[in-house]
């Protein structure tokens, strides 16, 4: 398992990277799946913006962008997230920062492990997927 966090024009969060591992291979596990290589990237809406333009074509920010590079059950990726849109996010929806980021990096996780949020009624399911995968977290 090799789990990775950088960050590209903006500071990276402070969030428990060992404890944020052991939570995402649980997330991952109660799929079926495992981790290979996952890199998180966090960076601002600029760099995101830049990125959703280059690789998928859209003209809008976005807190997320998946790069999906799994086989099998082997989950790898890397997956880009605008810190500028969860601060946004988290006052949007009146959650906290750190919520709404946890939320942002399992939502990643959970498009490598099949979840989409695209088509009718699948914004639901990964609303609750990333609701389940919350709750992980929180249990100690």
């Amino acid at each position: 398992m090799n789990i990775t966090y950088q960050s590209e024009d903006i500071e990276l969060p402070e969030i428990n990277q060992s404890e944020t591992n052991i939570w995402i291979k649980k997330v991952a596990d109660s799929y079926g799946k495992y981790i290979g290589e996952v890199a998180y990237i966090f960076c601002s809406d600029r760099k995101i913006l830049e990125m959703n333009n280059q690789y998928l074509h859209h003209d809008y920010f976005t807190d997320i962008i998946t790069f999906d590079y799994c086989t099998g059950n082997r989950l790898s990726g890397d997956i880009f997230i605008s810190l500028d849109t969860v601060k946004s996010n988290s006052e949007t929806f009146h959650t906290t920062y750190d919520e709404e980021l946890h939320r942002t990096i399992i939502h990643g996780i959970l498009h490598l492990c099949g979840i989409n949020d695209k088509g009718p009624g699948e914004r639901e399911i990964m609303e609750r997927a990333e609701n389940k995968a919350l709750a992980l977290l929180n249990e100690k």
